[in-house]
């Protein structure tokens, strides 16, 4: 039976083009969870907020195929929404001053009770806490979006590509209750730098000259 494929089946929301481009985003929901500080800390908290968060997805995948409506399906990538407080946009030289939202795409079938049963089966399981993973819902809208090609370091260089043309467009970035969005498309561990693919993503509104 084929697996349903979210970057497959979903293209234009994984996999867009290296140029800009505008885009809305519908309400999606994610497993989620919060935290601050450097993702490149070796042993840190966003390492262990991923182990945490993957663990949910596949409790869900692999334990969870009698909840209603399931369907089998490749786990979505790994996505984030980072801010710094008091800073609109991101400042790449401060990486400790992160604050950030680490999400999977949760499938529609996952309800709240779903999720909360997914939490407890893992925290029962695993013998570990859990308490830090929420089910987090997201209404994106209106945005900007392309594929940056290369080490994370180098993202700059694509957003200011990204802000050329909304200039060009009529419409300027919208960090007000939106938050700048990374897709990792690659998986860090096998892909080298200079091949990564990140899909990046900002809320954008029409500009008022």
């Amino acid at each position: 039976m084929k697996k349903f494929d979210f970057k497959k089946e979903n293209k234009h929301y994984y996999l867009p083009k290296n140029k800009p481009e505008i885009i809305t985003i519908p309400k999606m929901n994610f497993i989620a969870i919060r935290g601050k500080g450097d993702p490149n800390e070796v042993d840190g908290e966003y390492d262990h907020a991923l182990k945490q968060l993957y663990t949910i997805a596949y409790t869900i995948k692999m334990k969870g195929k009698e909840l209603p409506g399931y369907f089998e399906y490749v786990v979505p990538p790994l996505e984030g929404f980072w801010w710094m407080d008091g800073i609109k946009g991101i400042d790449y030289q401060h990486k400790e001053l992160f604050q950030w939202i680490a999400v999977i795409r949760l499938p529609d079938f996952v309800t709240k009770k779903a999720f909360s049963w997914a939490i407890d089966y893992a925290t029962t399981h695993k013998k570990q806490d859990y308490s830090n993973v929420f089910f987090f819902t997201y209404d994106e809208g209106l945005c900007v979006q392309m594929m940056h090609l290369g080490p994370y370091d180098d993202e700059p260089k694509t957003l200011a590509i990204m802000n050329q043309y909304l200039e060009e467009q009529g419409y300027a970035p919208n960090f007000e209750y939106r938050m700048h969005h990374e897709i990792y498309i690659s998986d860090p561990r096998k892909t080298a730098k200079e091949k990564l693919k990140t899909v990046l993503r900002h809320p954008i509104k029409k500009r008022i000259d």
